[in-house]
């Protein structure tokens, strides 16, 4: 017997526990297509083409297997909460009526389970992802370490999902399209914002690199940046060291890191983060190296 999926807290598995049978005070009957209105706070913002009509299609054939999660209007209606690639399927497929369950909840959970319904489904491209995580951290006040509890993920992975938004649109826009992979990204992010970025992105995309030459081209850019001129004296190797060391560290730890040359040798190391959670989740990631 397969077992339930764990780990997404208040997912589909609350919304519907042990498949399409409602819990008890939910409702689950069928009704007209266009008495549901869509949920504004749908994370998903790319549906393809081609896979809502292939189910389309096999709507026709089989009917909706799980129904639609909607909860009632105050004003008549119903507002999705779940099942927004099936509403737009049952469309194509001319449907006129819809099974769904019926739940109550308030306008703070929309997002909250339109989000995990698709994480579950593995839905959501990067940057979508990225930016419902944002929003319930902006929007509605949540701390990562809440965001991750509520969606079955850990804090630094919430962490790490959101400093994709810190990329140019250009190359957020090409994670979307599938020119690069997440891995790419999170390697891109090693370079600071501006031109160069953009110019090994060029050419991760033009040259098809993976993700491990994707991180060379990262490394040749660092220290492309910082010249090397020959000399003799110990000072000046010592900081071009110390640039090196510093360099090498922003790519390893994805941040601002400063270091400080001491004058009886060694040096200091300022590691630069925004907030209690990003500081716990860089912790955890030294610890674990």
């Amino acid at each position: 017997m397969t077992q339930p999926r764990r780990g997404l807290g208040r997912g589909l598995d609350a919304l519907l526990p042990g498949g399409d049978e409602p819990k008890p005070g939910q409702m689950l009957q069928e009704i007209d297509i266009d008495l549901i209105a869509p949920n504004p706070e749908q994370p998903r913002l790319n549906f393809a083409p081609e896979q809502l009509r292939e189910l389309a299609d096999s709507i026709r054939e089989h009917g909706i297997l799980q129904p639609l999660v909607v909860s009632l209007e105050s004003g008549g209606g119903y507002r999705l909460i779940a099942g927004e690639r099936r509403l737009q399927a049952a469309r194509l497929a001319d449907l006129s009526v819809v099974p769904v369950v019926v739940r109550e909840v308030d306008g703070s959970e929309l997002l909250e389970l339109a989000l995990v319904e698709n994480i579950q489904r593995a839905d959501l491209n990067p940057i979508e992802e990225a930016l419902a995580y944002r929003r319930l951290l902006d929007e509605h006040g949540l701390t990562q370490e809440e965001v991750a509890k509520r969606v079955g993920r850990s804090r630094a992975a919430v962490a790490n999902a959101t400093r994709l938004l810190q990329l140019e649109p250009e190359i957020r826009r090409s994670l979307v399209a599938g020119d690069i992979r997440e891995g790419h990204a999170r390697a891109l992010l090693g370079i600071p914002e501006g031109p160069n970025r953009l110019e090994v992105w060029r050419e991760v995309v033009r040259r098809g690199f993976s993700v491990r030459e994707t991180e060379a081209a990262v490394r040749r850019a660092l220290s492309s940046r910082s010249p090397r001129p020959v000399s003799s004296s110990p000072s000046i190797n010592r900081g071009i060291a110390l640039r090196d060391l510093e360099t090498n560290l922003r790519r390893v730890l994805g941040t601002r890191v400063t270091v400080l040359p001491q004058k009886n040798g060694g040096a200091r190391i300022v590691v630069d983060t925004y907030s209690d959670e990003e500081l716990e989740a860089l912790t955890a990631r030294l610890l674990s190296l």
